[in-house]
């Protein structure tokens, strides 16, 4: 297991290949990328049993991560990468003609780390809860990740599967929503306000914990409680508070980077705040 300042360390490189895969391209997505660092960062370098160099579509053996909210796929391409899926190298392919990183996760190109194709925001949780039966179903003991956006929440296919996990107390299943409150078009509770969502999902069965997802010390602390309430008979939720664009002062408390690429100068300042630890690809 990586220690705290190794994994602030390997959280400052991936902020870096984000602003880089995304300027690169001129395309993608940098805000919710930026704010879900940290979680992805602590999941696979520090909390998630997995075996990178043996990577299987079927996940047996080990506990399996869903990106539901595809669309920060810069962040999961590049933790990917830095733990040994893939050559960092590809990283320079991001989004580019012919490449294996599109600009959401997809399967026919054969990318070790990506079980599913997503981005088709509301089926995450409806995967994760399939994958979850699967190990109860074959007696594997690891467990199920799947990490959604707090607009996503809006989409009703969400709330069938949510209240399936609930009443069946599927209790190997971590989800987790990324709760910046902004979405797309504007900040969600203007978009369309999701009330108590902790009360909401407490309502349905779950156990929910509330965390800042941009505080490493917290984040880890809180998946080590999250691991220590499966098997109790409920799935668990976990409220995740971050800052959009994290990491990076002027792409911080605003929507306007949820789909927007910085021009050169912009990048420049963007990667001036962000300390190069392991070097860029």
């Amino acid at each position: 297991m990586t220690d705290i300042n190794d994994l602030k360390n390997i959280a400052s490189q991936v902020r870096r290949d984000i602003v880089r895969m995304v300027h690169g391209c001129q395309s993608g997505h940098p805000g919710g990328s930026l704010g879900c660092t940290d979680l992805l960062v602590a999941l696979y370098f520090n909390q998630m049993r997995i075996k990178p160099e043996q990577f299987s579509m079927d996940g047996t053996g080990e506990d399996v991560f869903f990106l539901s909210n595809g669309h920060i796929s810069p962040l999961f391409y590049s933790v990917l990468a830095r733990r040994g899926f893939f050559s960092v190298a590809e990283l320079a392919t991001f989004r580019k003609l012919h490449s294996r990183l599109q600009g959401h996760p997809a399967t026919m190109e054969g990318l070790p780390g990506i079980r599913i194709a997503s981005g088709s925001l509301g089926q995450g949780l409806s995967v994760a809860i399939g994958a979850a039966w699967a190990k109860k179903l074959n007696k594997d003991n690891h467990l199920v990740y799947v990490l959604m956006g707090d607009g996503e929440q809006q989409e009703g296919q969400i709330w069938e599967a949510a209240l399936h996990a609930g009443a069946r107390g599927l209790d190997n299943l971590i989800g987790i929503i990324d709760y910046n409150g902004q979405q797309i078009d504007g900040p969600v509770d203007q978009v369309m306000s999701l009330g108590d969502l902790k009360a909401k999902y407490e309502a349905f069965g779950w156990s929910v914990i509330v965390f800042d997802g941009n505080n490493m010390e917290e984040t880890i602390e809180t998946l080590e409680i999250a691991r220590q309430y499966t098997g109790k008979g409920a799935p668990i939720m976990l409220l995740m508070k971050t800052e959009m664009g994290m990491g990076v002062d002027f792409m911080m408390g605003t929507h306007k980077w949820h789909g927007s690429a910085p021009n050169d100068e912009q990048k420049d300042a963007a990667l001036a705040q962000l300390d190069e630890t392991l070097g860029d690809y």
